[in-house]
């Protein structure tokens, strides 16, 4: 499946669901807590995408709480085609 262009994806969980989101995303504090977690669950070394460790739920939780955040959306979110970046 291909990547939109100003995106990325990651994997979640156990079950490993992918997810493609926005690469703004990454630059969140609560997405950088995210990679901290990863970073300390596997490391940087690994082939594919990134792993998130946490659940599917709470990372849904992460992705709603980001889109709310007015501030880093309006000020990091120049290019409006992420929009339709999904749950893949």
């Amino acid at each position: 499946m291909m990547i939109p262009k100003g995106c990325v994806a990651v994997t979640v969980g156990q079950e490993q669901k992918r997810f493609v989101i926005p690469v703004i995303y990454l630059y969140h504090p609560l997405f950088l807590e995210l990679l901290k977690e990863a970073e300390e669950e596997y490391g940087f070394h690994h082939p594919g995408p990134i792993n998130i460790p946490c659940d599917v739920q709470q990372f849904s939780n992460v992705q709603g709480l980001i889109k709310k955040d007015n501030f880093f959306y309006n000020h990091h979110h120049h290019h409006h085609h992420h929009i339709w970046c999904f749950k893949a």
